[in-house]
């Protein structure tokens, strides 16, 4: 699985802007970093959601948690590029 995950010096890149990080508004993560590795997993090997390895988590937890990020992310780039 290494070749689909992040190295530590990518990971320390973004690990300080994504949400669910310790002290972001919302709920605090239990593992920020799995769940960027599931999705890098998810769009690299270009599986179904529901095929996501078992270690990465329950993938409609994943999927969900995706869903609501790409939500938030994408409001965030219209409220600042005025869309």
């Amino acid at each position: 699985m290494e070749r689909f995950g992040l190295r530590d010096d990518q990971w320390d890149r973004i690990k300080d802007i994504l949400p669910g990080r310790e002290g972001h508004v919302g709920g605090t993560a239990a593992d920020n970093r799995l769940f960027v590795e599931a999705i890098l997993y998810r769009f690299r090997t270009g599986i179904p959601w529901r095929d996501l390895p078992a270690h990465f988590g329950y993938w409609k937890s994943v999927h969900q948690r995706f869903g609501r990020w790409a939500k938030t992310a994408f409001r965030s780039l219209g409220e600042e590029w005025g869309f």
